[in-house]
Formats: C-alpha cells, sequence, structure tokens
C-alpha cells in the first residue's frame, strides 16, 4: 500500500465505475447480438438477402447518371491527383466531377481548371462568397451549380455522390451505389483508413475504429431500428430524396450550421421516410484484401486528430442533442444514445484504463470486496470480448500483425477521446454562454503517394476500348495474338490498330503522370545535365525543367519504384515525372544530350 489516500479514492469509486463500463459494455453486446443475427439470416437465407449482389446483378442494373460533388477550401496540393486518379480508376461510365471552391482559394480553383481543360467531365462550381463558411454551405452551392449545368446542358443526374478532397474511390464504388439506389433513396457506402505502419498510433485508431463501426454497427442499424448516418464520403443520394430534403427545409439539403451536416442528414431523411442502406464491406473484383469501401488517410498527429474528433463529437452528441433532442421511435431513440453515450463513456474508459493500471501497479486487487471482485471480473470478460471482436474485424481487413496492435491503440484512443469530449463540451458550453455560433475546425488532407494507388488503375486496355480508341473486339483478338512478353500497347501500335499518340494519352490517364510538352530551345543545358548521362541513358529520363524543388522529367516508360530510388540518389529535389513518347524522346536526347 505505496498511496493510503489514492487507494482509498480508487476502491470507493471502483464499484460505481465497474457498473457503469458494465452497462455500456452490455449495451456492446446488444449490437453483437443484432450483428451476429443478421450474419445468420444471410447464411441462412442468402437469396432473400441484397447483400452483397452478384456480379452480373451490378452489370445488368440500369445505368443512372452520377454527381460527384466535391467540397474544397484550401486544397490545392492533392485535389489534381485526387480527380486525376480517380478518373482512371472509376469502372463506371456515366459520372461527373463538381469541385467546389471559393473566389478567395485562388490557388485550388486553378488545381481544378487544370484537370477540367482535360476532362469535360469536371466542373468547377465557384460559390458566390468568399470562404471558408461550412462544408454543408459549400455543398449547397455545388447542388446550385448542377442544377444550372442540366438547364444548360440539358443532361439530368439521377444520383448524388459526396466525396473529399482526400478520398480514394474505389473503383467499384458508383456501380455498387447505382445498383443499391435502385431500391433505396440514400446509400452509403464502407469508409475505411488506409494502413500505416504500426508505430504510427493516432492514425491505427482510425483504422480500428473505423473497421469495427463499419463491420458490426453500421450493418446493424436499419435492422434493429435506426437510421443510417451519413459518413460524409462515399454518400449516395437520390435525387428525389434531395428534393424531399429540399422542401422540408427551406432549399438548404446541407445544414450550414451544422458541425456534422452529413451525420444528420441520414438522420432527416429517415424521419422524412425515405428507405436507406449502408452497404457492407465486400471484397472487389480483385479478391485478396481488395474491398470496395472508400479509402483515405486520417488525422496521423495528436492535434490534427483532437481538431476533427472534437467536432465530430461537439457536432453529433451535442449540437445533435440540442437541434433534435430524443424524440422518435424506440430503435431510433437507442441510436441517438448509442451516437451519444460517447460523452459519458470515453472519460469513464479512460478511468478504467488507470484504475487497472495503478492495481497493477499497487497489488490493490487483493483487497477489493467480492461484490467489486465480480463487478471487475464481468467488466474484465466484457472489454475482453469487444478487444476480440475488434481484433477479428482489423485482422480481416489489414491482417493480423497489424491487429496485434489493437489492445494498445485502445487505451491510446480513450485517451484521445477523453480530450475530445471535454475539448468538445468546453467549446460548445462557452459557445452557448456567449451566444457565438459554433467554429469549423478544418482537417488537413493528405493523399496517398502514386505507388500506392496503381492497384486500383483500370487495364490499358479498358481505358482504350472506354475512349473508343480501340473496338472491344479489335482488343480480345490482340490479347488473343500477341506473343507472350509484347506489351499489348506495343502490340496495337507494331498492328496499326493505334496510333503511338493515343497510346500515350491513354497510359497518361491510366499512370496518372502528364503528357509533357516540350521544346528543346526551352531547356538550360544545365537542367538538361541535372543527372548524370550515364543515370539519364540507363534510366530512359530527361530533365526538362526544375521549379519549386521540383526536378520535371521526362520518359517514354511509365517509372516503377527502382527508377524512382535509383534517380532520387543524385540529387535532392523532388522528381515529377512526364510522358514522352519514344519517338519525341530520342528527338529531345538528340538535340540536348
Amino acid at each position: 500500500m505505496l498511496y493510503p489516500g489514492i487507494d482509498h479514492l480508487v476502491l470507493a469509486i471502483l464499484a460505481p465505475l465497474a457498473a457503469a463500463i458494465l452497462v455500456s459494455g452490455l449495451d456492446d453486446l446488444v449490437v453483437d447480438l443484432g450483428w451476429a443475427w443478421t450474419w445468420l439470416k444471410s447464411v441462412l437465407r442468402p437469396a432473400a438477402s441484397m447483400f452483397p449482389p452478384g456480379p452480373r446483378q451490378i452489370e445488368n442494373a440500369p445505368r443512372q447518371r452520377i454527381a460527384i460533388f466535391v467540397p474544397l477550401w484550401h486544397e490545392h496540393q492533392v485535389i489534381g491527383r485526387m480527380l486525376e486518379h480517380n478518373l482512371a480508376s472509376i469502372r463506371y461510365p456515366d459520372y461527373h466531377f463538381f469541385a467546389g471552391c471559393y473566389p478567395n482559394d485562388v490557388e485550388t480553383q486553378h488545381a481544378v481548371q487544370a484537370v477540367t481543360g482535360r476532362f469535360p467531365q469536371v466542373h468547377l462550381a465557384l460559390c458566390p462568397h468568399p470562404g471558408p463558411t461550412s462544408k454543408a454551405d459549400c455543398l449547397n452551392w455545388i447542388y446550385q451549380h448542377l442544377l444550372l449545368f442540366e438547364e444548360g446542358s440539358g443532361q439530368l443526374f439521377d444520383i448524388v455522390v459526396i466525396h473529399d478532397a482526400e478520398d480514394l474511390v474505389h473503383p467499384e464504388e458508383l456501380r455498387w451505389i447505382n445498383y443499391y439506389s435502385a431500391r433505396y433513396d440514400f446509400v452509403q457506402t464502407p469508409v475505411l483508413a488506409l494502413q500505416t505502419p504500426l508505430h504510427h498510433l493516432t492514425h491505427g485508431v482510425y483504422c480500428d475504429e473505423f473497421v469495427e463501426n463499419h463491420t458490426r454497427d453500421m450493418t446493424v442499424r436499419a435492422a434493429l431500428g435506426g437510421f443510417v448516418p451519413s459518413c460524409g464520403v462515399g454518400t449516395g443520394y437520390r435525387r428525389d430524396a434531395l428534393a424531399r430534403l429540399a422542401r422540408a427545409s427551406s432549399n438548404r439539403l446541407f445544414e450550414p450550421e451544422a458541425l456534422t451536416e452529413d451525420y444528420e442528414n441520414g438522420l432527416r431523411l429517415f424521419r422524412l421516410g425515405c428507405s436507406q442502406a449502408f452497404v457492407p464491406i465486400s471484397r472487389g473484383a480483385g479478391g485478396g484484401r481488395d474491398f470496395v469501401a472508400t479509402r483515405e488517410f486520417f488525422p496521423s498527429g495528436w492535434g490534427a486528430a483532437l481538431r476533427q474528433r472534437t467536432r465530430w463529437v461537439t457536432g453529433i452528441a451535442l449540437q445533435g442533442w440540442q437541434r433534435f433532442g430524443w424524440s422518435g421511435k424506440p430503435g431510433e431513440v437507442y441510436w441517438l444514445w448509442r451516437d451519444r453515450k460517447g460523452l459519458i463513456a470515453n472519460p469513464l474508459s479512460l478511468a478504467a484504463n488507470l484504475v487497472f493500471a495503478y492495481g497493477l501497479a499497487t497489488a490493490m486487487w487483493t483487497r477489493v470486496s467480492p461484490v467489486q471482485a465480480r463487478l471487475a471480473a464481468a467488466t474484465m470478460a466484457l472489454q475482453i470480448l469487444r478487444i476480440g471482436i475488434r481484433v477479428l474485424c482489423v485482422g480481416r481487413i489489414y491482417g493480423f500483425v497489424f491487429a496485434s496492435g489493437v489492445p494498445f491503440r485502445a487505451v491510446y484512443a480513450n485517451a484521445l477521446n477523453t480530450a475530445a469530449t471535454a475539448q468538445a463540451v468546453a467549446r460548445y458550453t462557452y459557445a452557448r454562454v456567449h451566444g457565438q455560433p459554433l467554429k469549423w475546425l478544418k482537417t488537413e488532407h493528405a493523399y496517398p503517394a502514386r505507388a500506392a494507388l496503381l492497384a486500383q488503375k483500370r487495364k490499358l486496355g479498358e481505358i482504350l476500348v472506354s475512349s473508343g480508341r480501340v473496338p472491344a473486339a479489335e482488343l480480345a483478338l490482340a490479347l488473343e495474338k500477341r506473343t507472350p512478353g509484347t506489351r499489348l500497347g506495343e502490340y496495337l501500335v507494331g498492328s496499326l490498330r493505334l496510333e503511338m499518340e493515343a497510346l500515350y494519352e491513354a497510359l497518361s490517364f491510366q499512370q496518372g503522370l502528364p503528357l509533357a510538352q516540350i521544346e528543346p530551345e526551352a531547356v538550360p543545358w544545365p537542367v538538361a545535365h541535372a543527372l548524370p548521362e550515364h543515370a539519364i541513358r540507363q534510366w530512359q529520363v530527361l530533365p526538362f525543367r526544375i521549379a519549386e524543388e521540383n526536378l520535371f522529367v521526362a520518359s517514354p516508360e511509365a517509372p516503377g519504384a527502382e527508377t524512382a530510388n535509383a534517380l532520387r540518389s543524385f540529387t535532392s529535389l523532388e522528381i515529377r515525372f512526364h510522358l514522352v513518347t519514344p519517338a519525341e524522346f530520342e528527338r529531345l536526347s538528340k538535340a540536348l544530350l
């Protein structure tokens, strides 16, 4: 007994703390049982379930035109790559991007315009007033731009899908949303964090929480009488559902004052009687760990994660309580409780971790009463079950090596969520007392490196057929007749079925690399020789510009990891690759070397 005063305090709070944790654990157990029941029903009666559909069902669903909304504020560093990658990877024939910008964010406007100049299905939607306001306000103005585009072009869109500037859209996502939208007014697809190393604790927490929530909770909300909230990305709305929202709220589809307008829209649509669906996490055409889900990087540092989670707690638990109360059917009220109980559960979970650690350090557990011991044992059993379920969910998506870190990340998550809860309560209370509006806390966004994106690129033949460069019959013949080791593009050009320039346009689209337009006289001699000549010839690259600590190089080959790593040993500049045709590369080499 090293600290008698602390021992006395801990023993005094042990029973009520254990009882509160036990109630929360039993609440989680209800969801576990609901999850097990829905899984069992899908196994016993697979024909009665729409989840998941087969490839033929997805392919034969009537095609609807889809508009993808992307609200932006100071996203110039990521939006270009986001648009280019997703345009190259999405396997759906009829969709358009509408990127919302503010007039006082010129850099983001320029980044979007650089893409609109190359792709006619990308549109800049300019808000009429300076920013930032809120994501909801930007989305409302994007919708107004959509209406103007429809009026001017005669094209009508059937579905609106919401995404953010850092999203890695799965190639099959729009096909799945198109399929489910034939039956549901509101469709939410899974959202998963991109995997990071084990030592990235903060981002690992997002990996754990999203995969468990989207494996378990989201799949049973409707079955237990609740509503399906939007996750802010990967959400599909049928136009008639948006029209109902507009009629019910003075034409405000997304509530500008809401910090979590996505969550609110799920509840608002539910109360308007709209049908909702959450698409369970399922494997895509690639098999393995290719799951149909929106992937993105979440905050990797404590400060950024704290800002984001403070907004979530404020918007969902506090502002949601203020705006929607506790009314509704029993199932709806139950999920309102589930969504708001973090106000209590987060600090209690951290307190339980501290009490448990203190007990281990001081052998205090030998002095507890039988009642305290039984309560502690019951809560411990439920917590082991909770951790076990999370490990299984995480292991399915990220592998069990990564899942081995779940127990440690759970303790870290309790500390992070408790800090966010305390900050949310403080900010909300201050704003209410002083009659001030709640402020939007923007999250900084990052986008994956090119190497991480290549797994979702469409095949070259698929791009050539969809762009009309090669008929499907000729592609099938080429795939059959080309000799082993001959690349498809080489065969098509060699057999005169495709022009070299058309091939490189398709490669540029597939690889996310721009085509270079270079005049030899515009390349200074020192720039052309920024790399050793032997490296230029060995790796087939030609430097042509240096700007903003970047070295721009042209090559007739899409660079692999070996090429990029080799070239980095010769320069401290960041290397930016551009494509040129072999003939153009030969012409430039003769002129510059």
